[in-house]
């Protein structure tokens, strides 16, 4: 299963640079219970994309990231979960299931 979501990352967590929120969003993820889909390799990690990395100090309230699943999960359920255990100033605003 794939999930396009929508984030925003405002305030103090705009200095959080791509591979720190890959980082958090791995761990919200492990925290949560989602079903990720782990990489297969040397190195395994949550299988995400984040559409462009933003700049430090920017901020941005309509950033895309896309999430894969190994079960099917509801996509306001996703949303809910993960937003649990992120900052306040990292929220998921918006979760789609993709068809392939």
């Amino acid at each position: 299963m794939v999930l396009k979501a929508v984030f925003s990352k405002i305030g103090a967590m705009r200095y959080i640079s791509h591979l720190d929120l890959m980082r958090l969003f791995q761990r919200s993820a492990r925290r949560s219970g989602i079903p990720v889909t782990i990489t297969q390799g040397f190195s395994p990690h949550l299988k995400l994309s984040i559409e462009r990395a933003l700049k430090l100090g920017v901020e941005s309230r309509n950033e895309r990231a896309t999430f894969y699943l190994s079960q099917q999960v509801d996509p306001g359920e996703f949303a809910r979960r993960m937003n649990a255990h992120l900052p306040d100033d990292i929220q998921i605003l918006e979760a789609k299931e993709v068809i392939q």
